[in-house]
């Protein structure tokens, strides 16, 4: 037996690592820093210019 806790992957899980977002906004195209998500729910990504978009996600 372990004591390491192993919790259920997220469906939404990604590895591990440096990821690469694009911004949600239609017609953008940036590398994506901000993301907005409720808790056990799938995160939504904007870049720093569209990142007010993001707020009805929370």
């Amino acid at each position: 037996m372990s004591d390491e806790i192993r919790l259920p992957k997220a469906e939404y899980g990604t590895s591990p690592g440096i990821q690469h977002h694009v911004c949600e906004h239609d017609g953008c195209v940036k590398d994506a820093g901000w993301g907005f998500a409720k808790p056990k729910q799938a995160p939504h990504w904007f870049c720093f210019e569209h990142r007010a978009e993001g707020e009805h996600y929370l």
